[in-house]
C-alpha cells in the first residue's frame, strides 16, 4: 500500500480530456432604422492583444454570417458597410458549445455608436464539462487487435472486473453506442464488451457525471463507445488484419483426471471499413470479426464449511468465440438545413464453453466427482435507425429526431455431466428470449446570448419473453420444475430539460429529467416459489455543474446529479442456472432499483498543452444491489441471488496528469483512491426455499494506479508501454485481493502513412491473478483464477 500511495501523489494516461478546438460563429445584421436585413456587410474577427486579422467573412442576401474555426478566447468582432457606422465589440468564446450564435446587430448610419457587447460561446465536450473524457482507441497501441474490454482497461478511471468495467471501483456503468443503447452492450447492465471487436471502434468518451439529456441509469457514470464512420469524398476505407495468441503456458497445473486446459490459444481479427460520398449522399460499412480461443476461466477453490468440511475444486473453461459485426448506412443531405440517416447493424455473437470442474477432499487424495459442460450460446442482433435533423438558419440550432428498433436473440443450450462415484447423470437446457426494444426520441437545441438550452422527450418499450425447457438428469441438484416461461415488459417515456451558461468567469449547467418506469414481469403460474411482480414510479433526476475559471490555466468545478441503477431483466430472471457444480445462480423478481445521489468537487490546471486533474467525489446510495450468496439448511449448495441490501457510500480522490517531457516522450499518470462501505443488512433469499442472511457492515479502502508511457520517434515509429496496479477491494461478501500487470505496444508508420503495423503484448510479467476471499453464511472460501492474460499480437492495416 506504500508504493500505492507513493504513485498516487505523482498522477496518469496518453488519452487526453475531450476538447472541441473549434468554434462555429454566426450571426444577423440588420438596419437599425427599419429593421431590414443587411446583405453584404463585411464582419471580421480580431485578436483582441493585436488586432490582428483572425478571420472574416460577408453577410448573405437574409444579411447572416458564419464564420467557423475559431478557436476559444477574447476577440473583436468588427462590422462594416459603407455609409453605415462601423461597430466593434468584445467577443468571447468560451468552453460549451461548438457554436455560437451572436444577437443581431443593427447597424446605423453615421450617427451615433453602439455600445460594446460582450457574448459567449462554447467548445463542446472538454475536460470539464460533465469531466467527459475522449480517447482514441487508435491511440492504446499495447491493446490493439483485442476486444472493447480490452483497449477499455488501460483508460484512467477505468477497471475491469469479471468482465464488466467500473468507473472509480463501481460496475453501475451505462455503456452506450453511438450514444444509444443497445442490446450488444446491454440497455442498463453492461454485457458483451469481451466480444465486440475494438477495430470497429474509432474512440470511447467517459462521462463521470452525465446532464439530463442522458438516460438516468448508471450511477457510476456513462461510457459511449463511438463506431467508425467516414465523410470523405469519392471512394475511400481502410482493411486490417490482426492475429496472435494467448495462454503461452500453463500457469497452474490441472487437478487430475480432468482434460486439458487451452494453451497457444489462437486470435484472428479481419477488418474492413468502405466510405462512398458524392453530392448529397454519403455510404458507408463497417465489417469486423473477432474469434478467438479463450482460457476464459482456471479458477482453484478450497471451500470450508462450518462443520469442518473441507473441499478443493477446479474450475477450468476452455472458450471458442466468433462475434461479426457489421453496420451500414446512408447520410443524405436534403438540403442545407435538412439531414437523414438510415442505418443498420448486424451483430452474431457464437460461443461455446467446453468445462471441468473435479471436487477433491482437503488433501487431495480422494475424488469426490466430476463435472463436465458444455455451452453452446448464439446470440443475434439486429438494428435499424432513423435520424433526422434539421438545422435553423442560426448555427448550432438544432432539431434532431430518432427511431431505433432493436432484435436481439439468445439461443442458448447447456448440458451438465455430473460424474459420481456410483453413477453418472446430464442435466440439459434450453433457453430461448427474443428481445424487442423500440426507442423514440425528439431533442432541441437552441444556443443563446450566453449559452444554450436542451431539451427533449424519450419514450421506450422493451418486451423479453423467455422460455427455459429443463431436462433433468440422475441426481440432478436443481428441482424438475426449474424450467417454464416468463415474460419482462418495460415502458419507460422520459422528458428532460437543461441549461448552460458560460461567461469569462463562470459556467453554469442546471438540469432535470423525469422519467416515469413501469416494469411488468410475468411468470408462468406454477412456478414453485415466484409469482408475477412488477413495479411503477415516477421519479425526478437533476444534475447541477458550476464551475469558477481563475483565469485561462485554473478552474474549479462543482458536480451533484441523482441517478438509479434498475434491476436488468437477467437480473430478476426466474430460471436457476449453474454458475459451477455447486453454485446455483437464480434472478429475484422483488428486485428494486437502486438509487444514487452522486456529489464531485474538481480542479483542473493547464500549461503548455499538459494538465492536472483532479476530483473528490462522493456517491451514497439507496436499496444497494448485490449478490448474496447463501446455503440451505441440510445442502451444501450455494445459491446465488442478487437482494436490496440497504445502504452503501463510495468516497474517493481522483487525479490525472499529462505531461510532455520531450519530443519523444510523454507520460499520463492517473490515480484514484476511494472507500467503499456497505452497510449491515439483513434479506431474505425465496429460493429453493425462504432462509435468512445477514451480514455486518463492510468497509475497504482501495483504488488503482495506471502508468502510461508515450513514445513517438522519427521515421514514423511509435511505442507504448502501460503499467496498472489495482489494490485490495471489497466485493459482495468478500475481498479481491491486488493486481498488478505490465503491457506494450510498437506501432509503425508504412507505405507513405497510408499503412501501419503494429505489434504488442499485454501482461508481459504474467503477474494478473484474480485472488477472493469470501465469507458466506455457513462456509468460506479462497480462490485463484488463472484466467487467461497474456496475449501477444501483431497486426497490419492499410488506408486506401
Amino acid at each position: 500500500m506504500r508504493t500505492f500511495f507513493f504513485f498516487l501523489s505523482m498522477m496518469f494516461s496518453e488519452s487526453t480530456f475531450a476538447q472541441v478546438n473549434a468554434v462555429t460563429i454566426s450571426g444577423a445584421v440588420k438596419n437599425k432604422t427599419d429593421k431590414s436585413s443587411m446583405p453584404y456587410v463585411n464582419v471580421v474577427i480580431k485578436d483582441s492583444k493585436d488586432s490582428s486579422f483572425v478571420s472574416g467573412t460577408v453577410t448573405n442576401d437574409e444579411g447572416r454570417f458564419s464564420i467557423e474555426n475559431i478557436k476559444p478566447g477574447n476577440y473583436i468582432l468588427e462590422m462594416s458597410f459603407a455609409g453605415f457606422e462601423t461597430i466593434e465589440q468584445p467577443l468571447f468564446i468560451g468552453s460549451l458549445s461548438e457554436f455560437l450564435d451572436v444577437p443581431v446587430v443593427e447597424l446605423e448610419q453615421k450617427v451615433t455608436a453602439l455600445e460594446g457587447v460582450t457574448v459567449t460561446a462554447q467548445s463542446g465536450g472538454i475536460g470539464n464539462k460533465l469531466d467527459k473524457k475522449t480517447y482514441s482507441v487508435a491511440d492504446n497501441i499495447s491493446q490493439s487487435g483485442g476486444s472493447v474490454l480490452q483497449s477499455m482497461q488501460n483508460l484512467p478511471g477505468i477497471t475491469v472486473q469479471d468482465g464488466k468495467v467500473q468507473l472509480r471501483g463501481n460496475d453501475k456503468v451505462t455503456v452506450l453506442i453511438d450514444g444509444k443503447q443497445t442490446a450488444l452492450t446491454g440497455f442498463g447492465s453492461q454485457t458483451g464488451l469481451d466480444n465486440i471487436p475494438a477495430s470497429a471502434i474509432d474512440k470511447i468518451e467517459i462521462i463521470n457525471n452525465p446532464s439530463s439529456k442522458y438516460d438516468a441509469n448508471g450511477n457510476a457514470g456513462i461510457i459511449n463507445i463511438v463506431m467508425k464512420k467516414n465523410k470523405q469524398n469519392g471512394i475511400n476505407g481502410k482493411a486490417g488484419l490482426s492475429t496472435g495468441f494467448g495462454a503461452l503456458w500453463v500457469r497452474n497445473e490441472n487437478l487430475s483426471t480432468i482434460r486439458p486446459q487451452y494453451t497457444f490459444t489462437p486470435k484472428i481479427n479481419p477488418s474492413l471499413s468502405l466510405n462512398y460520398r458524392k453530392d448529397k449522399i454519403n455510404i458507408f460499412l463497417q465489417a469486423d470479426n473477432l474469434y478467438t480461443h479463450t482460457l476464459n476461466k482456471n479458477e482453484f477453490v478450497t471451500r470450508i464449511y462450518d462443520d469442518g468440511a473441507i473441499i478443493k475444486s477446479q474450475l477450468k473453461r476452455n472458450r471458442n468465440t466468433n462475434f461479426l459485426t457489421t453496420k451500414a448506412g446512408v447520410d443524405w443531405t436534403i438540403d442545407d438545413q435538412n439531414t437523414l440517416t438510415l442505418s443498420g447493424m448486424y451483430g452474431s455473437e457464437k460461443i461455446i464453453d467446453r468445462g471441468d470442474q473435479p471436487f477433491f477432499n482437503g488433501d487431495l487424495s480422494s475424488r469426490s466427482r466430476l463435472w463436465q459442460f458444455l455451452e453452446d450460446e448464439l446470440k443475434t442482433t439486429a438494428m435499424a435507425t432513423a435520424a433526422y435533423q434539421h438545422k435553423f438558419k442560426d448555427a448550432g440550432h438544432l432539431l434532431n429526431a430518432g427511431f431505433n428498433y432493436t432484435f436481439h436473440r439468445e439461443d442458448e443450450k447447456y448440458f451438465y455431466d455430473n460424474y459420481l462415484p456410483e453413477s453418472r447423470g446430464t442435466d440439459a437446457f434450453k433457453l430461448l428470449s427474443d428481445e424487442q426494444v423500440y426507442d423514440f426520441n425528439i431533442d432541441y437545441i437552441k444556443p443563446l446570448k450566453y449559452g444554450r438550452i436542451e431539451t427533449g422527450i424519450k419514450l421506450r418499450n422493451r418486451s423479453i419473453p423467455t422460455n427455459m425447457n429443463f431436462i433433468p438428469g440422475a441426481n440432478s441438484v436443481l428441482d424438475t420444475s426449474a424450467g417454464g416461461w416468463a415474460t419482462y415488459k418495460e415502458l419507460i417515456p422520459a422528458l428532460y430539460g437543461n441549461y448552460i451558461f458560460e461567461n469569462e468567469k463562470w459556467e453554469a449547467e442546471l438540469g432535470l429529467r423525469v422519467e416515469h418506469v413501469k416494469i411488468q414481469y410475468d411468470v408462468n403460474p406454477d412456478h414453485s416459489t415466484y409469482k408475477s411482480d412488477g413495479y411503477n414510479y415516477t421519479q425526478p433526476f437533476p444534475n447541477l455543474r458550476l464551475a469558477y475559471k481563475l483565469d485561462d490555466n485554473n478552474k474549479f468545478s462543482v458536480f451533484y446529479n441523482r441517478r438509479v441503477d434498475r434491476p436488468n431483466e437477467v437480473d430478476i430472471r426466474i430460471f436457476p442456472k449453474y454458475d459451477d457444480a455447486e453454485i446455483i445462480k437464480v434472478g429475484n423478481p422483488a428486485l428494486r432499483p437502486q438509487f444514487t445521489n452522486a456529489i464531485e468537487l474538481g480542479y483542473k490546471h493547464n500549461w503548455n498543452n499538459n494538465y492536472l486533474y483532479t476530483a473528490l467525489y462522493h456517491r451514497f446510495a439507496e436499496g444497494t444491489i448485490t449478490r448474496i450468496s447463501s446455503v440451505v439448511p441440510g445442502s451444501t449448495l450455494i445459491y446465488a441471488i442478487f437482494q436490496n441490501a440497504g445502504k452503501s457510500y463510495n468516497t474517493g480522490i481522483e487525479a490525472v496528469w499529462s505531461q510532455n517531457i520531450t519530443n519523444v516522450y510523454s507520460f499520463n499518470l492517473n490515480g484514484n483512491i476511494y472507500r467503499n462501505q456497505i452497510n449491515a443488512f439483513t434479506v431474505e433469499n425465496l429460493y429453493p426455499r425462504p432462509n435468512t442472511f445477514s451480514a455486518d457492515e463492510q468497509t475497504a479502502i482501495s483504488g488503482n494506479v495506471k502508468l502510461n508511457n508515450t513514445f513517438k520517434f522519427s521515421k514514423g515509429w511509435n511505442a507504448q508501454l502501460t503499467a496498472v496496479y489495482l489494490a485490495p477491494d471489497i466485493i459482495p461478501q468478500g475481498r479481491i485481493l491486488s493486481r498488478f500487470s505490465i503491457d506494450a505496444g510498437l506501432k509503425k508508420a508504412v507505405q507513405k502513412g497510408n499503412g501501419e503495423v503494429f505489434f504488442n503484448a499485454t501482461d508481459l510479467l504474467n503477474t494478473m491473478v484474480i485472488r477472493r476471499q469470501i465469507q458466506g453464511m455457513g462456509f468460506n472460501y479462497t480462490s485463484d483464477d488463472y484466467y487467461e492474460t497474456q496475449v501477444i499480437r501483431i497486426g497490419y492495416s492499410y488506408k486506401f
